[in-house]
């Protein structure tokens, strides 16, 4: 890897994106292929031997993609020693974010307290999660900022078309999180791989407003042409796999663990053996959670290191395929944190706690302040205009 070098032409350590924080979090509604087959002309056999799945998480009807990506975030800080005002990006990938804007990240960024971070939003589909980490990545070997939240978070739910067996079947919801930090400590991300052929949009979507290009699919609705899109994933993972183990100067048989989005388990076993590999060494949930879009990255992520498939030192593989048609891989060194920064300290988890709360206080003290200015503004129209003056006058500095 190229070294840095400041202005005056002096050397610098280069600087390593490490994961030192996960996190993830799934609704507790679980929707089994039997309770599938009270509205679908469906079986649990039929799905399971198509797709590997079992049951997948729904959200509730209060749950969010922010608030599920907030729960994650959470997760993910407690791992590690930060606090989230020590956060400088947040990053989620979304393709079902609450709103076109303010975006998701944004209102994470809001109630954890992170006020020195910026945040935004990214769509790349199931390919999101690779993408932002990429992002991240960059972002902090370019030395511009230190620590960076990215989030993987998905209510699918609310897209699905519930009378189309071939995509209701798949989908869940839930999110996933981890937290890169700078380092001179050699590992972390090695290479990355993003690719995307926009020629496949008619292939899997999800179209918002009406368009040229839109087929006759229904507006808000996920569609997909499955048999297209397994034959695609299954060319690109190994196409994407083999060319970022490659630029990280290392072979497939140095891998110890393939973390693959969780599209199919069909779709993970045909990628096992265009690589070669034996399926063990590929992580696979898709069982329990279905497909989770951008989340089922860092949700896997997190079930493997709880598991123990991940060690010091080891190489990991993030891959991603979906919409756009997009997909990527990323290697990864794992770097675990020393044993005294896993859980952090008491005093941290306390502030972090106090940084949350006083976010919730925060928001809520603008709510009803706002609502009280709206209620006198109705019924006093001048006082509303002589109390906006005031409050100019105030900020303005007589003594400059």
């Amino acid at each position: 890897m190229a070294q840095n070098s400041n202005v005056s032409g002096k050397s610098k350590l280069p600087i390593y994106a490490n994961i030192v924080g996960w996190g993830m979090y799934v609704p507790d509604n679980k929707l089994t292929n039997r309770d599938l087959e009270a509205i679908l002309e469906t079986s649990d056999e039929w799905i399971q031997s198509r797709t590997g799945i079992h049951e997948r998480r729904i959200a509730g009807e209060r749950e969010t993609t922010s608030m599920i990506g907030l729960k994650a975030a959470q997760q993910a800080l407690e791992v590690t020693r930060l606090l989230p005002s020590e956060l400088d990006m947040i990053i989620v990938a979304t393709c079902t974010p609450d709103n076109a804007f303010p975006s998701t990240a944004s209102l994470i960024q809001h109630w954890l307290g992170a006020n020195k971070a910026s945040a935004f939003d990214l769509s790349a589909a199931c390919s999101g999660f690779v993408y932002a980490v990429n992002m991240g990545t960059q972002a902090i070997r370019s030395g511009s900022i230190k620590t960076a939240l990215i989030i993987g978070a998905e209510t699918m739910s609310r897209v699905m078309d519930w009378s189309d067996r071939s995509t209701s079947i798949l989908f869940g919801d839930g999110a996933g999180a981890i937290v890169l930090q700078a380092s001179h400590d050699e590992g972390g991300v090695l290479s990355s791989v993003l690719r995307s052929d926009g020629a496949g949009y008619d292939l899997l979507g999800l179209p918002m407003m009406e368009s040229p290009y839109n087929n006759g699919h229904k507006l808000n609705k996920l569609f997909m042409i499955g048999g297209e899109v397994f034959k695609f994933a299954t060319r690109v993972i190994n196409e994407s796999v083999t060319q970022a183990v490659y630029e990280a100067g290392i072979t497939l048989n140095d891998v110890a663990l393939i973390i693959p989005h969780q599209a199919n388990d069909r779709i993970i076993t045909a990628a096992a053996r265009s690589l070669e590999m034996d399926k063990s060494k590929f992580m696979s949930n898709v069982n329990r959670y279905g497909n989770t879009s951008a989340a089922s990255i860092p949700i896997a992520l997190y079930e493997a290191v709880q598991e123990g498939r991940v060690q010091e030192g080891d190489y990991i593989v993030f891959v991603g395929f979906g919409g756009g048609l997009s997909w990527g891989a990323i290697v990864v060194q794992w770097r675990v944190p020393r044993p005294e920064n896993v859980q952090g300290s008491r005093i941290v988890q306390s502030r972090r706690r106090v940084s949350y709360f006083r976010a919730r206080l925060r928001d809520r003290w603008r709510y009803w302040k706002r609502r009280l200015l709206n209620t006198i503004n109705r019924i006093r129209p001048n006082y509303g205009r002589i109390h906006r003056l005031r409050s100019k006058i105030d900020e303005y500095d007589f003594d400059e």
